[in-house]
């Protein structure tokens, strides 16, 4: 199975962050059902790792917490934008996440992505590089009309690629320690 771990975010959030779509020729935009904070990107794992994954993700207790938005940005540069994103404002909780995220993968004998973990939204993939268009999605503050949300479970998730883009299926959720037991900051 192709798996990622994910921060799903609500359904009214995703419809805002899909309004901020502008026309970028060859842009590939993501749905907005399926836009996500990904946390880790495992790749092909098989059935003996899952199981072992699914336990190891059972055992992370990190409180719940909430994201805010921060501006617009592009990988790898401005000069060469390949993918479109929205980043959130660095928040303890989610670092932490991430990181006890990425012991249990690597607990599991499953390969660290190489990348160290960026907090970013992708909302569109560019096969090439345009000379117009991603300077309108760029200059943008989106973080004044997208409210903050909160963070209350993460998703392993299976990844399926199909012609028309990946279709993602959530396999299992991880609920985050209780706000009544920790507060949520």
């Amino acid at each position: 199975m192709r798996l990622f771990i994910a921060i799903e975010l609500p359904d009214a959030v995703k419809r805002l962050l899909g309004g901020l779509r502008v026309d970028i020729p060859g842009a590939r935009w993501v749905p907005p059902e399926q836009i996500h904070l990904t946390l880790a990107f495992l790749g092909e794992v098989d059935e003996a790792a899952l199981e072992r994954l699914t336990g190891e993700l059972a055992r992370i207790r990190v409180p719940e917490f909430r994201l805010c938005f921060s501006g617009t940005g592009c990988f790898p540069d401005r000069r060469r934008p390949r993918v479109l994103w929205v980043g959130l404002e660095p928040h303890p909780r989610l670092k932490h996440l991430a990181a006890v995220v990425q012991e249990s993968v690597l607990a599991c004998g499953i390969p660290r992505e190489e990348r160290p973990f960026s907090p970013h939204i992708t909302l569109a993939r560019l096969r090439l590089s345009p000379s117009r268009g991603c300077d309108a999605f760029l200059d943008r503050q989106p973080q004044q009309q997208l409210p903050p949300f909160p963070v209350r479970e993460f998703i392993l998730f299976q990844s399926r690629l199909t012609p028309q883009g990946a279709l993602h299926t959530p396999v299992r959720g991880f609920p985050l320690a209780g706000a009544d037991a920790v507060g949520v900051a």
